[in-house]
């Protein structure tokens, strides 16, 4: 069946890295752009770069600069959004969000122990890591489908790293966050097709991916050396590879849910 509805991606991080690279490429294959990202004065210049190309590619970029996981922005957020939506109806056209991207990289990258008690991860680092990279997903996709955004179709991505089963030295608070954060997608997956909403909800573990993200990691050039001896391709993954993976699975792989799916290459598997 031919699916004639104005499709939206909803790219939560959508200024660098996979967010960055998965939006244009889903702008290139028809669908509009509605990114969320918090930048600081000195990468506002970026934005508007990313933006453009959006629009060189004949698309439309609606972008808004806020803390995603903050509840009354999200909520703002929401409804400056279904403004948009109500000038596509008011102009014969039927729009909603067929794909949703988190990619939310915000999290403290401290031990669990340390000689200076202040230099190791306490309550409030923990729970805003949580926060922003697990449980956003979950209130994101509450108020997308409560709010009638979401239909048959819709596609819901959320990035995962192997660092939620395998150990970094400073990684322990965001790889709690990254198993939080697949555990959430199941119950999506399950909740979602319980509902018959017609709504798939996976995580793409990445491949170690020279990020913006990966670089605030202090152990960073060892894990790029380890991923590109491990990776049998000879070469790290690159937010491209992300994103035609997510081109690719949001056209049809209606059956897909719940699942984490490996975009690395055979990294993940090759071992140590």
């Amino acid at each position: 069946m031919t699916d004639d509805r104005e499709r939206w991606a909803l790219i939560l991080g959508a200024s660098s890295g996979m967010g960055e690279a998965t939006g244009l490429a889903l702008a290139r294959a028809g669908y509009r752009i509605f990114g969320i990202h918090l930048d600081f004065r000195a990468a506002v210049a970026h934005v508007d770069e990313v933006k453009a190309a959006i629009e060189a590619a004949g698309s439309e970029a609606l972008f808004i600069n806020m803390n995603a996981a903050d509840d009354e922005k999200r909520t703002s957020a929401l409804a400056a959004l279904r403004e948009r939506f109500e000038r596509s109806k008011a102009e014969g056209r039927d729009p909603y969000v067929r794909v949703v991207m988190h990619s939310l990289a915000f999290g403290s990258l401290v031990p669990f122990l340390a000689d200076d008690p202040k230099a190791a991860v306490d309550r409030k680092k923990m729970e805003m890591t949580q926060d922003v990279m697990a449980n956003s997903l979950v209130y994101w996709v509450q108020d997308l489908w409560h709010g009638g955004f979401l239909g048959r179709g819709s596609r819901i991505f959320a990035m995962t790293s192997e660092g939620s089963s395998r150990v970094v030295p400073s990684y322990g608070v965001v790889s709690s966050a990254k198993a939080a954060l697949e555990s959430h997608v199941r119950q999506l997956a399950m909740e979602l097709a319980r509902l018959d909403t017609g709504v798939t909800a996976n995580a793409i573990r990445a491949g170690v991916t020279l990020t913006p993200a990966l670089m605030k990691i202090p152990e960073h050039d060892a894990i790029i050396d380890a991923a590109v001896r491990r990776n049998p391709t000879g070469r790290m993954t690159t937010p491209q590879d992300v994103a035609d993976a997510i081109v690719a699975l949001s056209d049809g792989a209606g059956f897909i849910s719940g699942e984490v799916i490996g975009v690395d290459g055979g990294e993940f598997i090759t071992g140590s």
